[in-house]
C-alpha cells in the first residue's frame, strides 16, 4: 500500500481524504483632490518625485513578484504541499501561523521514535488549521496590495502555489524518494521547509496599504508600503482610490460573520459566495484525484508505473493555473468560471459514459483516463482560482475578513461531507457516481453567467457600488413620481 501523497495504488485516496479530515463616506472630487494634494506633499517630502519610468516599473515589478512568492510558498503551498503528503492582519497573521505548522513538523519527526501514533493525530491537526488559515489571508493580503490591472492575476498565484504544491508533494512521496516505509516521518516532517521560507521572507515585505489607511488610519505607512510595492512612480492617483474607500468606510465597524447574511446590502455577495464556494468543492475535481488509480489500472497502467501517472494530476492543474493567471486580465472573471464548469461538465459527461463501456470496448479505459486529465485541465482553468478571489473583490474592507472566515468554513465542510459521502455514492451509483457532481458544474456555471457580476479591472468602490445597485434596486433607481400632491390646506 502506498504511503500519503505517495502516487502509489492507495495514494489518491488517502491523500483527498486526509485533506478533506484536517480543515475542520465631501464628494469624491473633493477627497480625490484633497488626497491627491495630500500625497504630492509626502511625496516630496520623501525626495521621490518624477524620473525615469522604466527603472521604476521595474522596482515594481520585483517588489510585486517577491510579494507573491513570499506569501505562496508558506501560504497556499502549504496547502499543497500539505494536501500531498499528509495523505494527501495578514502579514502577521501569515508569520504567526507559522508556529503550528512548526510544532507539527517536530511531532512528526519524533512520533516514530516516541511510538506515539497520537503526536501524528496532533500534527495533522495542526497542519489543517495551517492550511485553513493560510487559504484565507494570503489570497485577502495579496489582492489588496495588488494595482487593480494587476490584482487578479496576482490573487491567481493562490491557485498557482496550491497545485505547485500538490506536484511537489507527489514527488517527494514518491517510493525513491522519502515514500518508503522507513522515511514517512521525514516525508510528514517536511512540511517545515515551505513554513521556514515564509518566516525568513515575510518580515522583509511591507503590510497591506489598504489595512494601513483605512484599519489604522495611517498615511504615511501606506503610502511608505505603496512605494515598496510600486517603486517610486506617481502614487497620487492610487492613494487618491485608497482615500475614497476610507471615506466610503468611514464610521463602520468591522464585520462579523453572522451580520453578513443579515445586511440585505451584502445579499448578493454572500450568495456568490455561498453558491460558488460550495460549487469548487462539491464539482467532483477532489474525487477524480481519488478515482484516478483504479482508472489508470484498469487502462494497463503497471501497477509500479501508477504513482507517475498520478504527478501527471497534479502537473496539469498547475499548467491550467498559470495559463489562467495570465489570461484572468484579458478574459476576466466570469468567462473563466462559466468555460471551466462547462469543460468539467462536457468532459464528466464523457467520463461517464466511458466508465459504462469499459468493458465493452477496449479502448474505453484510455479515454476514461483522458477525461481525467482533462476534467482536471477545466477545473484548473477558473474554478480552481477564480473561487478563491471572490471574497476579495466582492466585499468591502470592513467585511473582507469575515467573508474569508465563511468562505473558509464553508468549503472545508463541503470537502469533508464529500470525503464522508464519497463512497456511499460509488456504492449506490457505480458507474454513474459523477452525475450530482455534473449536477453542480452546471448550477455553477447558470449562476456565474447570470448574477455574478465582472470585476475586472474596477476599483473596490466601483465594484461595492455596482453591488449595492444589484441589491436595492428601488433606492438606486431614485424616487419614483406618483402624480399631482392633493393640496389638503390653502393656509399659509
Amino acid at each position: 500500500m502506498g504511503l500519503p501523497g505517495s502516487g502509489g495504488e492507495l495514494g489518491p485516496q488517502i491523500r483527498v481524504n486526509g485533506s478533506w479530515a484536517e480543515g475542520m463616506e465631501g464628494t469624491v472630487a473633493e477627497v480625490r483632490e484633497g488626497a491627491r494634494q495630500g500625497a504630492a506633499e509626502i511625496h516630496s517630502r520623501d525626495g521621490s518625485g518624477g524620473g525615469n519610468e522604466g527603472p521604476e516599473f521595474r522596482s515594481q515589478g520585483r517588489v510585486l513578484l517577491m510579494t507573491v512568492c513570499a506569501a505562496g510558498i508558506g501560504g497556499t503551498f502549504q496547502f499543497g504541499y500539505n494536501l500531498s503528503i499528509i495523505n494527501a492582519p495578514t502579514l502577521q497573521s501569515l508569520l504567526a501561523n507559522n508556529v503550528f505548522v512548526v510544532v507539527a513538523a517536530i511531532l512528526f519527526a519524533f512520533s516514530r521514535r516516541a511510538g506515539s501514533f497520537e503526536m501524528v493525530m496532533l500534527g495533522r491537526l495542526l497542519v489543517g488549521v495551517n492550511a485553513g488559515v493560510s487559504m484565507n489571508i494570503q489570497p485577502m493580503y495579496l489582492g489588496e496590495s495588488a494595482p487593480k490591472e494587476l490584482r487578479g492575476a496576482v490573487a491567481m498565484t493562490s491557485a498557482i502555489f496550491t497545485a505547485l504544491g500538490i506536484v511537489m508533494g507527489q514527488v517527494v512521496g514518491l517510493r525513491e524518494l522519502l515514500g518508503g516505509p522507513q522515511a514517512w516521518p521525514l516525508l510528514l516532517a517536511s512540511c517545515l521547509v515551505p513554513g521556514l521560507l515564509q518566516l525568513a521572507s515575510l518580515p522583509l515585505l511591507p503590510e497591506s496599504p489598504r489595512y494601513l489607511l483605512i484599519d489604522r488610519g495611517d498615511t504615511e505607512a501606506c503610502l511608505a508600503a505603496l512605494q515598496r510595492l510600486r517603486g517610486t512612480s506617481d502614487l497620487a492617483l492610487e492613494l487618491a482610490e485608497l482615500e475614497e474607500e476610507r471615506a466610503a468606510c468611514q464610521g463602520l465597524q468591522p464585520r462579523r460573520p453572522w451580520e453578513l447574511f443579515r445586511d440585505g446590502t451584502l445579499r448578493r455577495q454572500v450568495m456568490s459566495l455561498v453558491v460558488l464556494g460550495s460549487a469548487m468543492e462539491l464539482c467532483g475535481n477532489d474525487s477524480v484525484y481519488a478515482y484516478a488509480s483504479s482508472v489508470f489500472l484498469e487502462a494497463g497502467v503497471p501497477q509500479e508505473k501508477i504513482q507517475y501517472a498520478i504527478i501527471g494530476t497534479g502537473c496539469c492543474e498547475l499548467l491550467m493555473a498559470s495559463v489562467s493567471c495570465v489570461v484572468i486580465e484579458r478574459v476576466g472573471r466570469r468567462m473563466l468560471l462559466m468555460g471551466g464548469y462547462c469543460l468539467m461538465t462536457f468532459w464528466g459527461s464523457i467520463f461517464t459514459v466511458a466508465l459504462c463501456l469499459q468493458n465493452s470496448f477496449p479502448w474505453m479505459p484510455y479515454l476514461a483516463m483522458s477525461c481525467i486529465f482533462a476534467f482536471i485541465l477545466s477545473f484548473g482553468i477558473g474554478p480552481a482560482g477564480v473561487t478563491g478571489i471572490l471574497a476579495t473583490e466582492l466585499f468591502d474592507q470592513t467585511a473582507r475578513p469575515a467573508a474569508y472566515m465563511v468562505c473558509g468554513a464553508l468549503m472545508w465542510t463541503m470537502l469533508f461531507l464529500v470525503g464522508l459521502g464519497f463512497p456511499f455514492l460509488m456504492e449506490g451509483l457505480s458507474h454513474f457516481l459523477y452525475v450530482p457532481f455534473l449536477g453542480v458544474c452546471v448550477c455553477g456555471a447558470i449562476y456565474t453567467g447570470f448574477f455574478l457580476p465582472e470585476t475586472k479591472g474596477k476599483t473596490f468602490l466601483e465594484i461595492s457600488e455596482e453591488l449595492r445597485k444589484l441589491n436595492l434596486p428601488r433606492r438606486s433607481q431614485g424616487p419614483r413620481w406618483r402624480g399631482p400632491d392633493v393640496i389638503q390646506s390653502t393656509e399659509l
